[in-house]
């Protein structure tokens, strides 16, 4: 089966998402996990130290920027479930406005990002990486920022991990999953809010993001 733009969309609408065993294996498995994890819209968990850092470090925060580097820069891993197929797949996706990237930079250096697809208003985040201190962290604060900007109404990250519930990420029952999933398929949304800064200051984010004015004690 080839991976192509028409079967990676069906597939998510339908609830499942495309993984390898190593990107070096060839062969795609279709996953659609019995728990499901996912950012509620409105419970960012952004901790003061994280806030601090965002504030000290004034990262230039860009969309659609670098869609490849983000990529591979989430592929840059010992074991990695991006194959050549899955890489070329999302990258027609890219091409055809239905998968994004955000790119936090540091000068010149991409020092993390995270990409995904969109389907009404669902974001499917795929994959995220750090190449500095806080970087995927710093990723995820501007993307729920635009997220709720153009008025997303499902965030999935797939699988749990200790990084994402920090962030107040929670895991949800495939059959829960199915229903939202439904509910932002029918809704519309805009991965580029008109108004919406192309590259917003560090201000500008962390005065409204949901959540800020509930700053968790936790480190980051």
């Amino acid at each position: 089966m080839i991976l192509t733009p028409d079967l990676l969309l069906r597939a998510y609408a339908a609830g499942v998402f495309p993984m390898a065993e190593g990107r070096c294996d060839p062969v795609i498995h279709w996953i659609d996990p019995q728990r499901r994890a996912v950012f509620p819209m409105s419970g960012f968990h952004l901790s003061h130290s994280l806030a601090r850092h965002i504030r000290r470090t004034q990262p230039r925060v860009t969309v659609d920027a670098d869609f490849a580097g983000v990529v591979r820069g989430c592929a840059n891993r010992p074991e990695t479930w991006i194959n050549a197929e899955i890489f070329a797949a999302y990258a027609a996706l890219f091409d055809q406005g239905h998968a994004h990237s955000l790119e936090v930079w540091r000068g010149p250096e991409l020092i993390g990002g995270i990409y995904g697809v969109v389907l009404g208003a669902a974001f499917f985040g795929e994959s995220m990486f750090s190449a500095q201190v806080n970087g995927s962290k710093m990723a995820l604060v501007y993307l729920m920022h635009r997220l709720q900007a153009g008025g997303f109404k499902l965030f999935d990250v797939q699988f749990m991990t200790d990084h994402l519930a920090s962030l107040g990420a929670v895991e949800i029952s495939r059959a829960t999953y199915r229903k939202r999933l439904g509910e932002a398929l029918a809704a519309p949304a805009q991965f580029a809010p008109q108004g919406y800064p192309p590259e917003p200051e560090a201000g500008f984010v962390l005065s409204s993001v949901s959540g800020t004015s509930h700053l968790s004690t936790q480190t980051s």
